[in-house]
């Protein structure tokens, strides 16, 4: 009875918005769930710590080449030759025309003892407690569908009366191999 009993705690707690913590068994930056709408949520994310870097081009040769030096690093590519776990996900924001930020989480055991990268342009970023709403979908990345759901997630945050003030954020969770149906893709912005 008390298993029971334990059970639907946590199933309660579940429900109303617990951490989310892993992916398919990879760590992602831990936030809370305030509110949801099919496949839309606003989150409150805490305190994580992340590698990026800035890269030219266009989306998608920008995020090719971000991860291939982030994953460079995570696979050894440091002063100590050290792997660090994967974790998910993939993230992209534009800064400027043509410029993008690509960033990959720091497992959270892992981050208050960073090696030094090789690669010069990875830069370590606290990313201090903060709102987004996102969307969730499956299927393709490219331009055009990106657009549409971020125009679609701007419209809902204007519906719900929230400010952005920062995004697109795409998010990425799953390998450019795995099938379009069965990919989490997310488009995020920051909010108030």
């Amino acid at each position: 009875m008390r298993g029971a009993m334990m059970a639907v705690a946590l199933g309660a707690a579940m429900a109303t918005g617990a951490m989310a913590e892993t992916y398919k068994g990879y760590e992602m930056p831990p936030y809370r769930v305030e509110q949801a709408d099919g496949p839309m949520e606003l989150r409150s994310y805490d305190t994580h710590v992340v590698a990026e870097v800035t890269v030219r081009g266009g989306r998608e040769g920008a995020i090719g080449a971000g991860f291939r030096t982030l994953a460079g690093y995570i696979f050894g590519g440091n002063e100590r030759g050290e792997k660090i776990a994967m974790t998910v996900p993939v993230a992209q924001t534009p800064v400027a025309e043509g410029t993008w930020t690509i960033r990959f989480m720091m497992p959270a055991a892992k981050a208050p003892d960073l090696p030094a990268p090789e690669a010069g342009a990875i830069r370590f970023v606290t990313v201090e407690p903060g709102r987004q709403v996102a969307l969730r979908f499956s299927g393709g990345r490219g331009e055009k569908v990106l657009a549409e759901r971020a125009a679609e997630l701007r419209d809902w945050a204007a519906s719900k009366g929230l400010t952005i003030t920062a995004g697109p954020h795409y998010y990425f969770y799953d390998g450019p191999m795995t099938l379009p149906w069965n990919r989490r893709n997310e488009v995020a912005f920051s909010v108030e």
